[in-house]
Order: C-alpha cells, then structure tokens, then sequence
C-alpha cells in the first residue's frame, strides 16, 4: 500500500514537471544552469556579497508590504500610525525593526560589493554595462535611504529632512524649482509626506525591480568574472565550481545565516545600536527649535559632513555648490570607470585606478567619522 501510494504521487509530480516543461521549457533552463560555472579563487568569496544585497532586498519589499497595511501618510497621522504598528499590533515592532535593519544591511553590503567589483576590476570587458546597472541600483538604494527617512515624521527626520533638501536649493538656476518639487511646496509640510511616500512605495521600487532584472539578466548571461591574476593561465590551471547546485545552494546557505543575523539584530536592538538607530521619538513640529545635533543616516554622513567643512566660498562660487559639484564630477568618473581605464580593458591593472579607489574608500571613512565625532 505504501509502495503504491508513493509511486503515485511520484507519477502525479512526474506529470506536473511534464505539463510545465511543455509550456515553458524548464528542462532548457536546467541544463542551462548546469552548464554555467563560478571561478574559484583567493577572493571568490566576494561573489556572494551581491546574493546577500538581494536577499535584503527581498527582505524589505516583505516587511515594507506588512508595514504598508498600518502605514497613513500625512502630518496628522504618519507619526500616530508608526506609534500604533510598534506598541499595538502584534509583532508590528519586529517588522519595523527587521525593515530598518534590513535597509541598513543592504546599503552596507551594495557598497561592500561594489568595491569588491572595482579593486577586482570585474567591471572590465564585456561587463561595462553590468557595472553601470549595480551603480545605478547603489543610487536606488540610497535614495530608499532618504526617502523613507521622513515617513515615520518624527523630530529628527523632518529637520533631518529639511537640511537634505535644502540642499537642492543650491543647484543654480533650477534650483528653486527642484526645491519646490521635493517638497511639494516651499517647507517641508504633509505635503512632503506624500511626496516621499509615493516616491518609496511606488516609484523607487518600480525603477530598482527594473533595474535589478537588467542587473541580474546581465550577470546570468556574461558569468562571474574572472580575476586579473588568471590572464594568460591555461585552463588546466584554472579551477571552477558548478553554478547549479554547488554555488546556488552555498548562496543558499548564506542566505539563512543573513535571516539569522538580521533576527538577532531585530530582536536585540529594535531600535538600532549606536550611530545606526531610529528610535520613534517625539513627533516633528514646524515650529519647534531644531535640535543641537542632526545628522543624516550614516551612509550619507561623509557627503554632509565635507558640504560642512567647505567654507563659505571657494573663489566665486558657493561651498555647498561647489561640494556638489566635487561629488558630481567624482560620482561620473566612478560611474565611467570601465571605460576611462584603458588598463583594465587590456586586462592589466591601473595603478592610477587602484589608488583613485583607495582615496574614495579613505575619504568615505575618514568623514564618515569626522561627523560623529564633531558636533
């Protein structure tokens, strides 16, 4: 009897897989898979780096949906709403947690794989495109970051805010307007709350699900790169690993050990830990004083504090202009880098390059430091 019925669903799963093979060619897809290969390497550890800011990312469109259901824009309620989701439904402080923690950890770990990509130069040919799509993904990321900063409309997200977008304002000419844009109106009022709530929930995940689709059509197609050091190397001396299943169940893996430290961080520390918190607090007031110190998120702090340590003027031109237009012309060169380093697209390193690298990597920590330290 068991042996009976076992053949059975064993026959009824046989036919299922037959029926959706007909229709979209899964065994194609299969042996696909089972042909794609992962170098293996010093560093190939770094290719997982991209898998865990998916998973995060997959983390945050779960949560944000659930927060969604209790979420009300606007002045009168944003605040109110946030407060109910963490002291009255059930779970709610968990989900917000796991939602900042997870926004948190994505960006970390985006920057941490797009730096890997670049030390390693595996932005170089034919993966110019593959770059641009993650840079542009990172932008993405960063703008979830600020948008979602205001939602909860507590004291230091709306002053935190206003100094954010205060800065467009000094863009010349189309400032004003761009300004007026942001904001919905001249201050940063309910209006703004719409503003960003459907930037965050609407727009922004829009454009990062397309983008990501490019973004992993591209890396599916062209593989994992290989390193510089392999140039020249016959194929015996290099060593692979198959993608389907030795790679994937290995990202797999990391995957569960992500959702356990994200948990543990979410259970821990529901309101973040030292600079990287978001305690609710009291609710903004127009009027009120802005507090002593306010800061932005971390992975904004290096550009707020160097816009803070330009003076007033630089020859004729307006500090926080022209800090704008530094990190313009240097967020352009880092976008283009597969094209402007010539080295690279000969397979060789740039030492030019590599130490461009290292002076973005020192600047970002050295001020991101600088602004917790001084007030």
């Amino acid at each position: 009897m068991i042996t009976n019925s076992t053949d059975s669903r064993t026959g009824l799963v046989s036919r299922a897989y037959a029926w959706l093979d007909q229709r979209f060619k899964i065994n194609s897809l299969v042996d696909y898979m089972g042909h794609k290969v992962v170098p293996v390497h010093g560093h190939s550890l770094f290719y997982y780096l991209g898998g865990i800011t998916l998973f995060l990312f997959i983390v945050q469109v779960v949560t944000g949906i659930l927060l969604l259901m209790y979420y009300r824009p606007g002045a009168d309620s944003a605040y109110e709403s946030v407060r109910f989701i963490v002291s009255e439904v059930a779970f709610g402080w968990l989900i917000r947690a796991l939602h900042s923690w997870s926004a948190n950890l994505m960006i970390l770990f985006a920057f941490l794989h797009m730096f890997t990509v670049y030390f390693t130069h595996a932005y170089r040919k034919p993966r110019e495109l593959t770059w641009l799509s993650g840079v542009g993904l990172l932008a993405l990321g960063l703008g979830f970051g600020f948008s979602g900063y205001l939602l909860p409309w507590n004291e230091l997200s709306f002053f935190a805010t206003r100094v954010g977008t205060g800065m467009v304002g000094a863009i010349p000419v189309i400032g004003d307007q761009l300004l007026i844009i942001a904001r919905g109106g001249e201050e940063v009022t309910g209006a703004t709350i719409g503003r960003f709530f459907g930037l965050h929930v609407a727009i922004l995940p829009a454009l990062f699900t397309v983008m990501l689709s490019v973004h992993l059509i591209f890396v599916q197609r062209q593989g994992m790169s290989e390193p510089l050091e392999w140039q020249g190397r016959p194929e015996s001396e290099k060593k692979f690993q198959k993608f389907f299943p030795n790679f994937l169940y290995r990202d797999v893996l990391v995957w569960l050990i992500a959702l356990n430290v994200l948990a543990l961080l979410a259970v821990l520390f529901p309101d973040g830990v030292g600079a990287i918190h978001w305690p609710l607090g009291t609710k903004a007031d127009p009027f009120a004083p802005p507090p002593l110190v306010i800061r932005p998120e971390w992975y904004f702090m290096f550009a707020f504090q160097a816009l803070k340590m330009l003076p007033a003027h630089v020859l004729f031109v307006e500090g926080e202009l022209f800090g704008i237009i530094l990190f313009t012309v240097g967020g352009l060169i880092w976008a283009l880098a597969p094209f402007l380093n010539r080295k690279a697209q000969a397979n060789q390193q740039s030492r030019l390059f590599f130490w461009f690298g290292i002076l973005v990597v020192a600047f970002i920590i050295v001020m991101t430091i600088l602004g917790y330290i001084l007030e």
